[in-house]
């Protein structure tokens, strides 16, 4: 596989940015299809998430005792510490010709904010159905807005995040319409076979920093760097509507450096559903 086999392979390296309560594993699959390509990838761990992310004490318990009460053992993580997370890896790879930094919705706050503080590390952001800061610093400025009204998913939300210093979910529950929510809300076109395991790996909490700590980005610096969307059609998390006004309100503010926007058909989670297509739009 040689540069001219495939645009954009072998002198590039893409950075995967996860959502909430993902992890860096949900990417090895869209992984697979890049290295088959000849493009190399890694993948971040945002703090409190993974296979090392603690986990609320009952959690693993008959009952899950606590699981509504108990504070989060990442209530102290700050969007500072995320973005971090992800200016290390940048670092790491900045060898490449070229870095390609994607972001997975929640995750579009700690990868802008990287960029803003190193923007020489990054060249190019791609926001997969992501958080876009431009215009409205925090997610939850867009999560509240009325074109996110469609989105699903709200009652899977326990507890007071406030109390919790997390907005925490119930991956394992054992509450089957909590579980369809969850799937349909996530992973409405992933194979039903393949639904409980995505599932199983996620994490309970998102740090209550990610959603909430405004993250401010600069024409100078965020907005110097290309950047792709990748909008996802039928996406029941962060609906097309919200996703088409953080690129129409980003393109507003800096008009001078605005969107490529691609679609991708499907749910919120191409890399569980469709990887291979994800790989190819990737390398587009």
């Amino acid at each position: 596989m040689t540069d001219s086999s495939f645009p954009g392979t072998v002198r590039t390296v893409f950075v995967f940015v996860h959502g909430a309560w993902h992890g860096s594993g949900q990417w090895a699959a869209t992984q697979r299809a890049l290295a088959g390509l000849g493009a190399a990838s890694m993948a971040v761990d945002l703090p409190g998430h993974g296979l090392d992310a603690p986990l609320p004490s009952g959690y693993l318990q008959p009952g899950q005792p606590g699981l509504l009460t108990e504070k989060s053992a990442l209530a102290g993580v700050t969007m500072d510490d995320c973005a971090e997370a992800v200016l290390d890896t940048l670092r790491q790879a900045r060898h490449h010709r070229r870095v390609v930094l994607v972001a997975h919705s929640a995750g579009g706050g700690p990868a802008s904010l990287a960029a803003e503080r190193a923007p020489d590390l990054v060249d190019e952001i791609v926001y997969l159905s992501a958080f876009v800061p431009a215009a409205r610093p925090r997610f939850f400025d867009y999560l509240d807005s009325i074109q996110n009204a469609t989105a699903r998913g709200r009652s899977l939300n326990l507890g007071d995040p406030a109390v919790l210093g997390a907005v925490r979910i119930n991956p394992l529950s054992q509450d089957t319409a909590y579980v369809e929510e969850l799937r349909q809300t996530h992973y409405h076109d992933t194979p039903l076979d393949r639904f409980d395991r995505w599932r199983s790996a996620l994490s309970p909490d998102l740090p209550l920093a990610i959603p909430t700590t405004p993250v401010i980005v600069t024409p100078q610096r965020w907005g110097r760097v290309p950047r792709t969307f990748l909008r996802c059609a039928d996406d029941r998390a962060l609906p097309t509507a919200v996703q088409d006004l953080m690129i129409a309100e980003a393109d507003r503010a800096m008009p001078a450096n605005p969107f490529t926007v691609r679609t991708l058909p499907g749910s919120h989670s191409p890399f569980a559903a469709r990887p291979r297509e994800l790989a190819a739009a990737l390398l587009t």
